[in-house]
C-alpha cells in the first residue's frame, strides 16, 4: 500500500532527484502547490506572483517507510531555517513547506518540526510552513525526472548532487537498490 507526503524545499529538480534514492520511494512527482493560481505554468510560479512554491509529491510505499522517514529526508537535504529561499534560489516559491494530506500527516509534522527546533541543530529558527494541501498541479513534463534526464546540467550538479549524496550517506543501507 502506498501513501503520499508534499513537500518543498528549493527547487523541486533537487528535491526530486534526492528523494528518488530512498527505498520505499516509489514515484516523485514535481509541481506546485500552496498558491492561489489555478493550473499555473513554470514561468508562472518563477514569477513568484502566484503564492505557489516549488514543491514535490512523494508516492512512498508504507511497509517501507512511513510519514517520520519521508520528513526526514527531507529535513536532511534542505536548509528549513531560510525563509523564502534555498541557496541560490530566492522567492516565496522556494520556501520550505509540508502541504498535508490529513490531520495526520499534520500533527506528525508540526512535532517533528518542534523536535528539530527543540534540539537546537540549527543557529536559527525552522521557518517550514506546514499547511493542509488544497490542489497539488502537475509541473511540466520536462520537470519530471529532470536531473535523471539532465545529469550534466550545471545547476543540478551543483545543487542536486550534493543533496543526492547526503541521502545515500546518511540512508546508505536505505538506498534504492
Amino acid at each position: 500500500m502506498t501513501e503520499t507526503a508534499t513537500v518543498g524545499g528549493g527547487c523541486f529538480w533537487c528535491v526530486e532527484a534526492a528523494f528518488e534514492e530512498r527505498s520505499g520511494v516509489e514515484d516523485v512527482t514535481s509541481g506546485y502547490a500552496g498558491g492561489h493560481t489555478e493550473d499555473p505554468t513554470y514561468r508562472e510560479v518563477c514569477s513568484g506572483n502566484t503564492g505557489h512554491a516549488e514543491v514535490v509529491q512523494v508516492e512512498y510505499d508504507e511497509d517501507v517507510l512511513d510519514y517520520d522517514d519521508v520528513l526526514e529526508v527531507f529535513f536532511t537535504i534542505h536548509d528549513p531555517t531560510q525563509l523564502n529561499r534555498q541557496g541560490p534560489d530566492v522567492g516565496s516559491q522556494y520556501r520550505s513547506i509540508v502541504l498535508t494530506h490529513d490531520e495526520q500527516q499534520r500533527e506528525i509534522a508540526e512535532a517533528y518540526v518542534e523536535a528539530l527546533d527543540e534540539e537546537g541543530g540549527y543557529d536559527d529558527a525552522v521557518v517550514t510552513e506546514i499547511e493542509p494541501l488544497d490542489t497539488f498541479y502537475r509541473a511540466e513534463e520536462k520537470h519530471q525526472n529532470y536531473f535523471e534526464k539532465n545529469p550534466d546540467d550545471a545547476y543540478c550538479s551543483m545543487h542536486a548532487t550534493p543533496k543526492i549524496e547526503k541521502v545515500r550517506e546518511k540512508f546508505e543501507q536505505k538506498a534504492q537498490a
